[in-house]
């Protein structure tokens, strides 16, 4: 490789690091503390519907408002499945 070659590669792979991060940056913020509170608060089993929401809050990074349905907000969270294949989220 040419003298010019190693410093233009460098800068590439700095370019495209930096582009990335910044794309990383800009996803949604995360849903208010209070989402899976507000999911869960009228169901019979308040304490395993607010255990499932959280996990499937922190893989999705959003919870569909009210208290049930409305998944078209939150496709991830709709889609998230357990070992057999029933939804995992409520």
């Amino acid at each position: 490789m040419g003298a010019c070659a190693k410093p233009f590669i460098f800068s590439l792979v700095l370019l495209l690091l930096i582009s990335h991060s910044q794309q990383q940056m800009e996803v949604s913020p995360a849903p208010s503390p209070g989402a899976c509170t507000e999911r869960c608060k009228e169901t019979k089993r308040p304490n395993l519907c607010k255990r499932a929401c959280g996990s499937c809050c922190l893989k999705c990074n959003c919870v569909p408002p009210g208290t049930s349905g409305n998944y078209d907000a939150c496709p991830c969270y709709f889609n998230l499945k357990t070992h057999n294949q029933i939804r995992k989220c409520p």
